[in-house]
């Protein structure tokens, strides 16, 4: 089962950076979105998490589960992406 991760974060934040890397390095594909340079996708980030803080991840599956993951938390990624 396929999941689609989203990131929002900013190019100033070190836990973002942190965040992709460890993303790339484990191969899980990704859409990023700069939300100090997009003001929808900030808007849509404050929809989703109820705050401002980055990193913020989603991962949807398949069947339409979201799980929205605050900061750069490995645990918590490893339960969602099953890795």
């Amino acid at each position: 089962m396929s999941k689609k991760v989203t990131v929002y974060s900013t190019r100033t934040c070190p836990y973002c950076h942190m965040l992709v890397r460890w993303l790339d390095e484990k191969n899980i594909p990704y859409t990023q979105y700069m939300v100090d340079q997009n003001p929808i996708a900030a808007e849509a980030m404050v929809h989703l998490s109820g705050q401002m803080g980055v990193p913020f991840t989603t991962v949807e599956s398949e069947d339409g589960d979201m799980a929205k993951i605050l900061g750069f938390n490995v645990p918590k990624l490893q339960e969602v992406l099953a890795i």
